[in-house]
């Protein structure tokens, strides 16, 4: 079997990412983060780049496309997103982008506020495995992992971001 290759280093990723949205950053920038490791990413994303609206926050749970099926998680997170986003430029922050679906829950629950100008996706890691068709605007990384192994994003006490793998 062969050796497993180590994760990049998130606070790396989170650099690049920086460096890759600067250009499309304007007045009319929302950032949006998805609960919970989009939203401690949008918190950087959105310090760093020095975004003049408000942090936006989506908890998607009701809008999952399995909700019938798995119900409500335990840690139920409040969506709040305090622009107006009619006319807004909005970027969707999530940690990992894999099968498309969770994003496809978080545009659904952006247009209950209202009608943005344009949508764009910020992923720390796209790991592939797409059922959707939706990609990325701005990544730190694209990995290659087993289809039963998970990609986690983990937040230590400093606030220092660090990726790790677990299974399904």
């Amino acid at each position: 079997m062969p050796a497993k290759q180590p994760l990049p280093d998130a606070e790396q990723l989170l650099a690049s990412l920086i460096d890759r949205m600067r250009p499309a950053v304007g007045p009319n920038t929302g950032l949006v983060g998805i609960h919970t490791g989009g939203v401690w990413l949008a918190e950087r994303l959105h310090q760093a780049l020095g975004i003049q609206l408000p942090l936006g926050t989506l908890d998607i749970s009701f809008y999952r496309d399995d909700f019938s099926k798995k119900g409500l998680r335990r840690n139920l997170k409040s969506s709040d997103i305090p622009f107006d986003i009619d006319d807004c430029a909005v970027v969707i922050v999530d940690d990992v982008l894999y099968t498309g679906r969770t994003i496809r829950a978080a545009m659904n629950e952006l247009f209950d506020y209202g009608r943005p100008a344009s949508i764009r996706l910020a992923a720390l890691v796209d790991r592939g495995g797409r059922e959707l068709p939706i990609a990325a605007d701005f990544t730190g990384a694209r990995i290659v992992i087993g289809p039963d192994e998970r990609v986690e994003l983990a937040r230590d006490a400093q606030g220092k971001l660090s990726l790790r793998l677990g299974g399904d």
